[in-house]
């Protein structure tokens, strides 16, 4: 009886054995299994955290090359911008500078027919000056001084003026002093005398009075 107890405790013991021998293996697998999960888990992690850098990387690139090209448009449109204000400039200047020389031209043009007219207008006044009243009564020097009306009222619109002389202070600008004479009625430096009328276009000389001053 106490061999079969002996032998009943040995199978016992052994079945314990046994079953914590099965118990560690178990743990021992989960375990495993676990640290294989975990390992797992840290690998995707670093590989999810390695395709983000990558991809981070490949967009600041892109941003890069997309600034670059901003940068380079920007500086092209820059160019245009500044190509553009260069040449309206210099077509404003070439407008302004046109215009100046054909004002120029039209003055020089207009001044050089005036010059031409005011002889025709010297012989009209010699003319008219030269009549007696009997004279001016006749038809044709009514005619003459109809024409001379005529001509001066033109040479008006085209804003020629004649210049005043007798009884003004002598003025190089506009005077041209030929005689020097004594006079009772005006004083030193005043134009006593006119011996050719002078003309002014748009405030321009055309031509000189031919004068005599008092000294």
């Amino acid at each position: 009886m106490e061999e079969k107890k002996l032998n009943e405790e040995q199978l016992n013991e052994e079945e314990i054995i046994q079953e914590e021998e099965q118990v560690q293996d178990t743990q021992s697998a989960g375990e495993e299994a676990e640290t294989q999960d975990i390992e797992q888990e840290a690998e995707a992690t670093e590989e999810a955290s390695e395709e983000a850098e990558k991809q981070e990387k490949k967009s600041g690139k892109k941003k890069s090359l997309f600034d670059k090209k901003d940068n380079k448009l920007q500086e092209k449109v820059d160019e245009l911008e500044d190509r553009v204000k260069r040449q309206m400039a210099e077509f404003e200047n070439f407008r302004k500078r046109t215009e100046k020389e054909k004002s120029a031209m039209f003055e020089t043009g207009a001044k050089s027919v005036i010059e031409k007219m005011l002889p025709v207008v010297d012989n009209f006044e010699r003319g008219l000056a030269a009549l007696s009243e009997e004279e001016k009564k006749q038809p044709f020097a009514e005619g003459m001084n109809m024409v001379y009306k005529q001509l001066m009222a033109e040479l008006e619109k085209l804003e020629v003026k004649p210049i005043e002389t007798v009884g003004c202070e002598f003025n190089p600008d506009l005077h041209n002093a030929v005689m020097q004479v004594e006079s009772e009625e005006f004083e030193s430096g005043v134009i006593a005398q006119e011996l050719q009328k002078g003309y002014t276009y748009r405030d321009t000389v055309v031509r000189y009075s031919m004068v005599a001053v008092v000294s």
